[in-house]
């Protein structure tokens, strides 16, 4: 799963992606222009927005979101007393609102509600015929057996399982795991391990490949 983390106080913004970087792939966003550039370029499955920003209202990018055929979720960040950007931010499709001061932890657990609510229908436990996910403790079980993953591994298997039965392109993959980071990668060798190492895992845990090359195109994530 991936995150745009939009706050123009350095300080915070930094806090918030240490705090997420252990369960999320997390981008950041100090201004309007560069979150609504990050959101254009890349997919992301929620987004921590703050309204005050330094060339603008973080409305302004919910406002862009409105425009785009989008399922990310959206908390918003603002003032304590700061009503009318609650108000106006829920009318304008955000997902949930926190005032600051606020506690990480209620944050975090917030920004799995809205995931789950919008990728694994309020869900914390995901099941894929005999692979089940517990998206809370990130344990992963294959015919009710423990597999342990590494964190892009899972991450991988949680992309899939979000889109099943979907063609799933190379860059996709690689967009989604790695985001601003891909261009320090001339090839596809990177991605191929991981895909490599997941569908052995699986196989060898379930005795199945759910996970199909399609030759031209990439991979799709289905039962047979």
């Amino acid at each position: 799963m991936k995150i745009l983390i939009i706050e123009d106080e350095k300080e915070l913004l930094e806090d918030l992606f240490e705090f997420f970087k252990k369960d999320f792939r997390c981008e950041t966003a100090s201004s309007v222009a560069i979150a609504q550039e990050k959101i254009y370029m890349h997919d992301y499955d929620a987004i921590i927005l703050d309204v005050g920003l330094p060339d603008g209202s973080g409305l302004e990018v919910l406002e862009y979101l409105r425009t785009l055929d989008t399922r990310v979720g959206v908390l918003i960040l603002s003032a304590y007393d700061a009503i009318e950007d609650k108000v106006s931010g829920l009318e304008m499709g955000a997902d949930d609102y926190l005032a600051k001061p606020f506690d990480y932890n209620e944050l975090n657990a917030r920004i799995k509600s809205i995931i789950r609510r919008k990728h694994f229908k309020g869900n914390n436990i995901l099941t894929f015929d005999e692979i089940t996910v517990d998206t809370v403790s990130q344990e992963v079980r294959i015919d009710k057996k423990i597999v342990e993953l590494t964190q892009k591994e899972y991450q991988l298997l949680l992309f899939f399982i979000s889109n099943e039965n979907r063609v799933i392109t190379k860059e996709s993959i690689v967009e989604h795991l790695w985001g601003d980071d891909t261009d320090i990668y001339d090839s596809y060798d990177f991605i191929y391990s991981h895909i490599k190492n997941l569908r052995k895992k699986i196989v060898s845990a379930a005795r199945k490949d759910y996970l199909k090359t399609v030759y031209g195109m990439g991979y799709k994530f289905q039962i047979e």
